[in-house]
């Protein structure tokens, strides 16, 4: 009899697995990943550095190891619509205690594990399993498609004029006015219509950008024609130390 009980459950084991593998690659093979809606979290580090401190990827001189420069936009995450799409309750409970450590490992390719650590500092911290259990399995896109594109968009931005307006004003106010004229002139019209910004504690926390559909081309992704809401209008650039 315990013989039997032991068989079954097994069974019941394997049986979960392959559900879960088979339902994973139907969500990649029939979505259509053009058409689904995003957004591209970006963390101004510094501001995110100054709220939790005791991270690991706060530590002094971190920034400047992970992007060669003192301030940057960190990668958050690539949200789409739904949440946890195909994973199991084991998994989904482990990620809402923030026990991300104790997920599984992701099938990454070493190339596609050194982009994701260049522009996702907490990465350190088991960041990425969190990002693709709750929203990048609902993406469409395999693990690796999924980090790849969300980096190559982190680029894009680093290297805009959004990039480049934080970075004049560090230590001073910026109006989401001017970061949104920013967004137009490097990804053209209607994008600027297309960001929000998240704030506490009078400091800018975050860059958010929602994408009309995924794509590598934020020029393409971006344009809209009516504004998205945001609740913070304007913050302090934070620089790079803790304040007192």
């Amino acid at each position: 009899m315990r013989l039997f009980s032991l068989l079954i459950a097994l069974t019941f084991v394997l049986f979960s697995r392959s559900h879960f593998a088979d339902t994973v690659r139907y969500d990649m093979q029939h979505s259509d990943t053009d058409k689904k809606e995003a957004v591209l979290a970006l963390s101004w580090h510094n501001a995110f550095c100054e709220l939790h401190r005791h991270r690991k990827e706060c530590r002094a001189g971190m920034l400047q190891r992970f992007f060669g420069a003192s301030h940057a936009f960190a990668l958050h995450g690539l949200w789409v619509k739904g949440v946890y799409c195909g994973v199991p309750r084991k998994l989904r409970r482990l990620d809402r205690r923030g026990q991300w450590k104790r997920l599984p490992e992701l099938a990454l390719d070493a190339e596609t594990r050194k982009v994701l650590a260049e522009v996702m500092p907490g990465y350190r911290s088991y960041l990425h399993r969190h990002e693709w259990f709750k929203h990048g399995t609902c993406s469409g896109m395999d693990a690796q498609a999924y980090f790849r594109t969300a980096a190559t968009l982190t680029k894009q931005v680093n290297d805009s004029q959004i990039a480049a307006r934080f970075k004049a004003n560090v230590g001073r106010y910026l109006s989401l006015r001017a970061v949104r004229d920013a967004a137009r002139r490097s990804f053209g019209r209607g994008a600027g219509k297309a960001v929000s910004l998240v704030c506490r504690r009078g400091m800018i926390t975050e860059l958010r950008l929602h994408l009309r559909r995924l794509s590598n081309d934020l020029s393409e992704a971006l344009k809209r024609k009516r504004a998205v809401r945001s609740r913070c209008k304007g913050g302090i650039v934070d620089a790079e130390g803790f304040r007192r």
